[in-house]
């Protein structure tokens, strides 16, 4: 079974998903979209499967150091795209396409088990 696992490598959260993954023995490939930024199709399929608001991360980082008036303007899924293409870090970590087409964001070890 191999998974596709998107995030960044530095991301604490997204460690410990691909730490446990690992101890699972599930193969994961792993995309790095602070440097490669995010595939927009694939940004398209996770905002239809789970919405903009489960995938902008309003708690991290990079959005607390957004100025007021970017934060303000996004209102919408377009306007939350606009902002994950141009700043890959407000998407919360990881993204994981699953062998049976669903899509989670995040990491939740109960949740993983069941699969």
């Amino acid at each position: 079974m191999t998974i596709t696992l998107y995030g960044i490598p530095n991301c604490d959260t997204v460690k410990k998903a691909r730490a446990w993954l690992q101890a699972k023995g599930i193969d994961v490939q792993f995309v790095d979209f602070k440097k490669g930024g995010v595939p927009a199709a694939r940004l398209d399929a996770w905002l239809a499967s789970v919405g903009w608001e489960t995938l902008l991360n309003r708690k991290g980082t990079t959005w607390r150091k957004l100025d007021d008036d970017v934060r303000a303007a996004v209102v919408d899924a377009a306007s939350a795209r606009r902002l994950m293409i141009e700043q890959p870090s407000v998407i919360k970590r990881p993204v994981v396409e699953w062998n049976d087409a669903r899509i989670t964001v995040g990491f939740d070890a109960a949740d993983w088990a069941k699969r």
